[in-house]
């Protein structure tokens, strides 16, 4: 404890607290803070001036990141006959109907992506108290509830998030890792903040980002001035 303690000190003396960084700048100190013996997760979280009570102030999507994730998804296709065959032919990891519902009410949860074609959505509500908490509950606002199964399970597999304001009105989402080169976290950075920029809802009053972090995995977060986009 002693020693992580010491880490994040050194961390944050690296860090100006009271100022907001440009997003190249943010990226690097980002990298260069980390102390996570892992290949760390770098994630941004926005906080919005959006009433997410109201329905056209909601802000909920998916993008495909121009340099990826870093991960590769397990990605599970509820499908039958000839859309079943076509997901495996993309890459699907799990593939199934009835039976994929018992395994997944039986405690299984090995995947990070649930796509659905939309007559299997009645058999996937059955999972709804499963999957719903989870954010894992296919949606056709987020492309996991298509009949084109193998654009899905492709863009999952090649590096696609989903992004959703919680209560509170904040954003969180993952734009790489800590070993991917500066240009590439920026370029997805970029790519992620036009996107939340673009939803803004057209009711929503006042300053729309009131505050935007970066940060890594275990890592301390670094204040980002959304003008240096």
């Amino acid at each position: 404890m002693a020693k992580k303690s010491k880490q994040m000190r050194a961390a944050l003396e690296k860090i100006d607290s009271t100022k907001a960084y440009s997003v190249e700048e943010a990226v690097v100190l980002a990298k260069s803070t980390n102390f996570a013996k892992f290949d760390a997760t770098v994630e941004v979280s926005y906080n919005l001036n959006i009433d997410v009570k109201k329905a056209d102030q909601q802000i909920r999507g998916a993008m495909v990141l121009p340099a990826g994730t870093g991960k590769t998804s397990r990605v599970l296709v509820f499908a039958r006959g000839a859309k079943a065959e076509e997901a495996k032919a993309a890459g699907a990891d799990f593939v199934g109907e009835d039976d994929l519902v018992q395994k997944i009410q039986g405690g299984w949860l090995d995947f990070d992506v649930v796509i659905a074609t939309p007559d299997m959505m009645a058999v996937v509500g059955r999972l709804g108290r499963v999957l719903g908490p989870r954010n894992l509950m296919p949606n056709p606002k987020t492309g996991t509830v298509t009949m084109d199964v193998a654009k899905a399970v492709e863009e999952s597999k090649g590096g696609k998030i989903t992004y959703r304001a919680d209560k509170a009105g904040n954003v969180q989402a993952l734009i790489g890792k800590v070993s991917f080169e500066d240009d590439k976290l920026v370029e997805n950075f970029r790519a992620l903040n036009n996107v939340i920029v673009k939803a803004k809802p057209s009711t929503a009053k006042g300053t729309y980002i009131t505050n935007l972090t970066l940060t890594t995995t275990q890592g301390v977060g670094i204040k980002v001035d959304p003008n240096s986009f």
